[in-house]
């Protein structure tokens, strides 16, 4: 073995790189198959795959485990980590049948979130070929354009609960505490599978070179950074921001995919209005069309207000159809507001 092989296989060791360490396995193998020792190898090659298989059965075990308890419907039978200051929970738990999941997105966004469900299913196939599934997603868009809801169709599709992150718990005036939760945060999360919603995660990634923050600020993001690079999650991490153009650069290399949630088109705020008004029978002329045209540049948070509006204001009003002029009126109103 050379010098510099020896040298990668004890770096890997000492940090704990269970990857980097079975790839240098593999070229000791090789190598030694070169030699011609294919007895070697063949035993080497068995001691490998006889590790691998323990370590795979002990993780599907804990993982078997950790999901008999995060299953349960009664989530105060999971006990989720709470700052040392003043006792409140770091997460709010969300179970997976509360999980809102009925979304209509663009074309090129739902692919997106099919391929990274299919990741998830098939992970232990991709990791037989060292091929790592996407994990740690990034979402960035204007508020309204369904960021938060996308981390729970996520954790719905992959049959997982969520774990979002409780800022006003996570954030402390007190020395060094906030570092202190947010790795307590991440800790946790990777023993539990979940999806972990850092939601509007600029409180703690803003720009280290922006000027305004010092000291304690910038050691959350310096040990928010850090933590992403370590982290190995069960399952899925999402982060949103409504604030691209502010966020440390360097955040953005840490995640495996980052993409923008665009407001709707004519086509998808006219699906949304169907879907939104699905049980509110529309009078006979109703313009579906014009409407959404009316709507152009809205988010979706603002057309579901909007429609749940004018559905709540005819069962009031004890009218028994849907017509233009009351969804017109709530349009007009939203805009006079915005």
């Amino acid at each position: 073995m050379n010098s510099d092989l020896l040298k990668r296989l004890f770096k890997a060791i000492n940090q704990d790189n269970v990857e980097a360490i079975n790839k240098i396995a593999q070229i000791i193998i090789k190598e030694e198959q070169n030699k011609g020792h294919y007895k070697l190898a063949e035993q080497l090659q068995t001691l490998l795959n006889t590790k691998a298989q323990r370590a795979r059965g002990m993780k599907e075990a804990t993982n078997n485990n950790i999901l008999s308890v995060v299953k349960k419907q009664d989530s105060t039978l999971i006990e989720l980590p709470t700052s040392k200051r003043d006792n409140t929970p770091l997460f709010s738990f969300i179970e997976h049948s509360k999980l809102r999941h009925h979304m209509i997105l663009p074309t090129s966004i739902e692919t997106k979130f099919t391929k990274i469900e299919a990741e998830y299913t098939a992970q232990e196939r991709l990791m037989k070929y060292n091929l790592k599934p996407i994990k740690k997603i990034l979402l960035y868009g204007e508020s309204g354009c369904g960021k938060t809801m996308s981390a729970e169709r996520l954790a719905w599709n992959i049959g997982l609960p969520l774990l979002k992150v409780r800022f006003d718990s996570l954030l402390s005036s007190y020395f060094g505490e906030s570092a202190s939760n947010l790795r307590t945060i991440f800790d946790t999360s990777i023993t539990i599978p979940c999806v972990l919603l850092i939601d509007e995660c600029d409180f703690i990634a803003t720009a280290r070179n922006s000027g305004r923050d010092i000291g304690e600020a910038s050691r959350i993001v310096n040990m928010f950074l850090q933590l992403l690079d370590e982290y190995e999650p069960i399952g899925l991490i999402v982060a949103t921001t409504n604030l691209k153009n502010k966020l440390d650069k360097a955040l953005f290399r840490r995640f495996d995919e980052s993409f923008e949630m665009m407001k709707p088109s004519l086509r998808e705020i006219e699906s949304v209005l169907k879907m939104t008004l699905s049980s509110i029978k529309t009078c006979r002329n109703f313009d579906w069309i014009g409407i959404a045209e009316k709507m152009q540049g809205m988010s979706y948070a603002e057309i579901v207000k909007i429609a749940q509006n004018s559905a709540k204001n005819i069962i009031l009003s004890g009218k028994h159809v849907l017509d233009n002029q009351t969804v017109y009126l709530y349009i007009k109103d939203s805009k006079m507001n915005s």
